[in-house]
């Protein structure tokens, strides 16, 4: 079955890329916000770009959600860097954005680094890590709420960079509270601290990002998040959660994280398309 764990973080990966030309488009059509605004995510609510953008993202962490409950995070956080491709590939083909030889490549390179990864990823580690490992990650997301909050008022590029790592961060501690969930039954999510963690990540990622993408850099904030959503859970799955590649095969797993990455921080201008 870790095909179809694999086939869908692929699919994660078209979802998040669709949304995020949506939620782009959304955020530029309401008031810019001043700092870290909670008031921006009730704007955004109006904006139907930005809303179907949000159902999209709610369908790719299905999907998401499914492949880490048999995949390394190594593997499940690649894929879902490689929705930059995604969105490269959409924007060339129906808004009609002009693609350079480099970037390109840079599509293939990903692609690479993913089949690379689906070759040698094993099987996930364990999903009980301790209760130690919960407080972490809420003293973790606070100091990421208080880092936002001060980088809002700052000058650029500090303040895309910040807001960039931060809120990929954010999304990072969401999938590992997803990857530690105990199971679906209603009663064991009500009690799993992953779950209030899970939802806590999401909404201070998605606010920090919109704010980076208001009033930012967009290439360097999402070059950021893109880091910080990738590198930083890929580490804690290997040298936490037990995340291991086939015998034999670190090294392709390796070079594949590592093509992935750089192949999406190439294609991070589409973190934003234009009109």
């Amino acid at each position: 079955m870790a095909w179809l764990s694999f086939v869908g973080a692929l699919l994660a990966a078209v979802c998040f890329g669709v949304a995020s030309v949506l939620q782009a488009r959304g955020s530029r059509e309401v008031p810019t916000a001043k700092g870290v605004d909670p008031r921006l995510l009730a704007r955004l609510a109006r904006s139907w770009p930005f809303v179907i953008g949000v159902s999209l993202d709610g369908l790719g962490f299905l999907f998401e959600l499914a492949a880490l409950r048999k995949l390394p995070l190594f593997l499940v956080q690649s894929a879902v860097a490689s929705s930059l491709a995604v969105t490269a590939v959409v924007a060339a083909r129906f808004l009609h954005e002009r693609l350079n030889p480099r970037e390109w490549a840079a599509v293939g390179v990903v692609c690479g680094g993913l089949a690379m990864l689906g070759v040698s990823a094993g099987r996930e580690g364990s999903a009980d890590p301790g209760r130690a490992f919960y407080v972490w990650l809420v003293l973790g997301l606070v100091g990421l709420a208080l880092l936002g909050a001060g980088a809002g008022r700052w000058a650029e590029p500090a303040r895309s960079v910040t807001l960039g790592v931060a809120s990929g961060l954010s999304f990072g501690v969401v999938a590992l509270a997803a990857r530690t969930l105990p199971g679906f039954a209603p009663i064991h999510l009500l009690k799993a601290p992953s779950t209030y963690l899970l939802v806590a990540g999401g909404v201070l990622g998605f606010l920090l990002y919109a704010t980076s993408l208001q009033r930012g850099a967009v290439a360097v904030a999402t070059a950021a998040l893109v880091i910080g959503e990738t590198v930083a859970p890929a580490a804690v799955g290997t040298l936490v959660l037990g995340d291991q590649a086939r015998p034999g095969l670190a090294w392709l797993a390796a070079v594949g994280f590592v093509l992935a990455l750089v192949g999406a921080l190439s294609l991070t201008r589409f973190g934003e398309v234009g009109p």
